[in-house]
């Protein structure tokens, strides 16, 4: 079976992980999937990203992070561009989500990032999820 959108896959085993107060989360690994964890670890979400070879198969494994009463940091993400409509923003357009208390994740002509990062650097891109 082909899957049409990983990055949604990833970003729903990421959720349902999450609301189900799971430890780590194991994802098929690719490049953009490990790009896009490593800035959720920057930001916060996520305390570590491991990988784990099952014979031919590599996966991520990714350690979430809770708070004191063991409620997930991660209250939500969800995907903005995908396969079918594509979600470009300028320099002038970067979202903010919730006002700064989230992220929006971007992929750009220097790489995944997150939008402040882009902001920062003055770079557009494809928006590719909101995390908060």
């Amino acid at each position: 079976m082909t899957m049409s959108d990983p990055l949604a896959d990833m970003f729903t085993r990421v959720r349902n992980a999450a609301s189900a107060r799971h430890d780590t989360v194991r994802i098929p690994l690719s490049k953009v999937k490990r790009s896009i964890a490593e800035v959720l670890r920057q930001e916060g979400f996520i305390t570590e990203i491991g990988e784990v070879r099952e014979g031919a198969r590599a996966y991520l494994e990714l350690r979430l992070r809770y708070g004191d009463d063991r409620r997930a940091v991660l209250s939500g993400i969800r995907r903005v561009s995908r396969p079918g409509l594509r979600v470009y923003v300028n320099k002038q357009e970067i979202p903010r989500v919730f006002g700064g208390l989230g992220v929006a994740i971007m992929s750009t002509s220097h790489g995944v990032m997150s939008g402040r990062e882009a902001w920062r650097r003055k770079i557009g891109g494809e928006v590719l999820c909101y995390v908060w």
